[in-house]
């Protein structure tokens, strides 16, 4: 694997190639389309579409975006991506030698009507000191302009936090989702970017779904400085050490 770690910190964001074998992925595409269908058949199913103001109401309503946080709850293989040689080897070498994951989540934009995502950075929802969070996003399929690849400002990260719309967007005149620099994938490849790099993806447009599968991760030692986006079992280490011991008994409601 090629990991430039100075490419990294310099423009916030790296494409690794190959981290994941043919058959990894098959393994995460079944448990993609299995988590799908047990949402389906529960009430907690949802459309993950942006309901914002600049597609028209009946576009909009065509558009489909399943995102489900923490799927390594509900799927081995997502567990198997957080003990990954190939990952771990990456992510000690943008974040250091002591990694912990903050959540999971996947995103699924389905053949012709998979929905936008607005440029954005990650800080906002969930803000640290230090700002060493990033996203790994693993390429479940083959991702291009066509069907909605992930788009990135380069350099972006070293602006700092900038005022969102509404706390989770940037002002889609301002920061069009054609400024991103498109980051074709296949899949198996890992793109990851700091939580203050701009990113966001256009409409999946094609017959081929874009599934996506990504991890935030962060130093251990970088505390967040709002009590915000908290879960359960949120903390696991991946890597190194926790050079602090505490006990996490956090207050849960269970729904």
């Amino acid at each position: 694997m090629n990991i430039d770690a100075q490419f990294y910190k310099d423009e916030g964001y790296l494409l690794v190639k190959g981290v994941f074998s043919p058959q990894e992925v098959k393994e995460m595409q079944e448990a993609v389309e299995r988590i799908i269908a047990k949402a389906a058949r529960s009430k907690f199913d949802h459309n993950s579409a942006w309901q914002g103001e600049y597609l028209p109401q009946d576009e909009l309503k065509k558009l489909v975006l399943k995102g489900f946080h923490d799927v390594h709850y509900q799927e081995a293989a997502f567990t198997r991506v957080l003990t990954n040689p190939n990952m771990i080897e990456v992510l000690t070498q943008l974040i250091g030698p002591n990694v912990q994951l903050h959540h999971s989540k996947m995103l699924v934009k389905p053949p012709e009507k998979g929905a936008a995502f607005p440029m954005h950075q990650d800080q906002p929802y969930f803000p640290h000191a230090n700002h060493t969070m990033l996203a790994a996003s693993v390429h479940l399929d083959d991702a291009d302009e066509e069907n909605g690849c992930l788009r990135v400002i380069p350099g972006t990260h070293k602006q700092g936090p900038l005022p969102h719309v509404g706390s989770h967007y940037l002002n889609h005149k301002e920061y069009p989702i054609s400024m991103g620099t498109p980051c074709p994938a296949q899949a198996g490849d890992v793109l990851f970017f700091n939580y203050l790099t701009i990113h966001g993806s256009d409409v999946n447009r094609s017959s081929r779904p874009r599934r996506n599968v990504l991890f935030q991760f962060r130093d251990p030692s970088d505390p967040p400085v709002e009590n915000v986006h908290v879960n359960w079992g949120q903390g696991l280490m991946v890597a190194g050490e926790n050079p602090v011991y505490r006990e996490y008994k956090p207050e849960y409601q269970l729904r």
